[in-house]
């Protein structure tokens, strides 16, 4: 039987776009590790009529409600008022609640107000979701069959309710109604179009009690691959190594991962073979180094690199030739060559990437239009090379040249002698 989900967001800033709603993908990603998906997600605005009906109506369709915001201190956080009001009860003083604003003002060396007051008053027969770290605890309570729990609107309060309080006790009021396996692949280079083409074309027959899913966020793809019945348990070995030999080395980690960037999967693997990069860095401006430094422990991988934007400092900094300049220009082959070789030189590194390029949006020509970008990457012994034409906005084509130099080199690394398929977008 499937436990039925339904998300509740209230908020003026919500609906006119004053705040960006990324309180509903992390509902959606932490129900879905431990097998509850939501069914229907409703915005609205701060108006009591309209929160407590949706409160009702969202209730008798559901096993478990989830509402988020308007649990502050103001006049317009009015879900406490509401939710009582659909459950036909009244608000009340919650001592537990109460204790929770007196220490929170405590630490905060300052005195109780009667706004922050207002937080403490809770339906009466509700029970408190502790928070942490912010000043309104969250509200748990049922209406009819259906579980109510509610939440602030601000996100890294949501965060750590989620992982120390609402995950843990859902997982106790659900534990087998929603018991599913769960696969996950970290992939870059491929997007979902491709990578579902792939799948139709190379995996015709694929069971249809293994979902497959996917979630895109720059640089990285996450394929989810989850079951939810006994034979789809059964065949998801056998699938999943299917798609581990069908996607290869665009396969960055198999699980469940926090890195937002390539580097994050090329650092550790620099460390482990105690070897060093540098780079030599004209349009991407310093992108690719802050990436590799973003990460802790990368002192070890990392010492030094050049962002040589002009032609000037090409030839000053890592003695790229002004005659290679001159004859080829600073976005070719011959160039990016001579930078890595120089950022070598100069660094004492193991591996070096190097990349020269036009992000735009002008200064194209016919030859070399806006979005060329030539990259050089290797070691010591050899140095490759490659072109590519990526006409998207500045800003995003700086982040795929700096994805795809790093997998490169990632590629290089693993002893990959697969030829790397990158989709236009990644």
């Amino acid at each position: 039987m499937t436990t039925q989900v339904n998300l509740l967001l209230t908020g003026n800033e919500l609906m006119n776009g004053d705040v960006i709603d990324t309180n509903s993908v992390m509902f959606a990603q932490q129900l879905s590790d431990i097998g509850l998906n939501i069914r229907k997600k409703v915005t609205i605005s701060d108006d009591l009529a309209l929160l407590r009906a949706e409160i009702i109506q969202l209730s008798q369709t559901a096993d478990l409600l989830l509402i988020n915001g308007g649990l502050g201190p103001t006049i317009d956080d009015l879900t406490s008022q509401a939710l009582a009001q659909a459950c036909g009860v009244d608000l009340h003083l919650n001592p537990q609640a109460h204790l929770h604003l007196k220490k929170w003002a405590e630490r905060r060396n300052t005195t109780l107000n009667q706004p922050n007051l207002k937080q403490a008053y809770l339906p009466l027969g509700s029970k408190v979701v502790a928070n942490a770290t912010g000043s309104a605890v969250g509200i748990s309570i049922k209406l009819g069959q259906c579980l109510i729990i509610c939440t602030p609107g601000v996100p890294s309060e949501l965060s750590h309710m989620l992982k120390d309080e609402i995950i843990p006790n859902l997982q106790q009021v659900f534990p087998m109604r929603n018991k599913q396996s769960l696969i996950r692949f970290q992939t870059f280079g491929l997007g979902e179009s491709t990578l579902q083409a792939l799948v139709n074309d190379n995996l015709p027959d694929w069971p249809d009690e293994i979902v497959i899913g996917f979630r895109a966020a720059m640089p990285v793809l996450e394929i989810k691959l989850s079951v939810q019945c006994p034979k789809g348990n059964k065949l998801l070995p056998q699938w999943q190594k299917k798609l581990s030999q069908l996607l290869g080395d665009h396969i960055l980690a198999t699980g469940k991962s926090n890195h937002v960037t390539i580097a994050d999967y090329l650092v550790p693997l620099l460390i482990k073979s105690q070897q060093k990069i540098t780079v030599a860095e004209s349009c991407t401006g310093g992108l690719i180094a802050s990436q590799i430094t973003a990460i802790a422990g990368a002192s070890a991988a990392f010492e030094a690199g050049f962002v040589t934007y002009s032609n000037h400092m090409k030839s000053k900094l890592i003695d790229v030739p002004e005659s290679t300049l001159v004859s080829h220009g600073a976005v070719s082959e011959e160039t990016v060559l001579a930078m890595a070789k120089g950022a070598l030189a100069k660094s004492s590194a193991d591996y070096v990437i190097a990349v020269s390029g036009i992000a735009g949006p002008d200064g194209g020509t016919k030859d070399k239009p806006v979005g060329s970008v030539w990259i050089a990457w290797g070691n010591k012994q050899v140095l490759h090379t490659k072109y590519y034409c990526i006409p998207v906005a500045r800003q995003y084509f700086q982040q795929i040249v700096a994805a795809r130099s790093l997998d490169l080199v990632r590629r290089m690394l693993i002893a990959s002698e697969a030829n790397p398929h990158y989709d236009r977008v990644n």
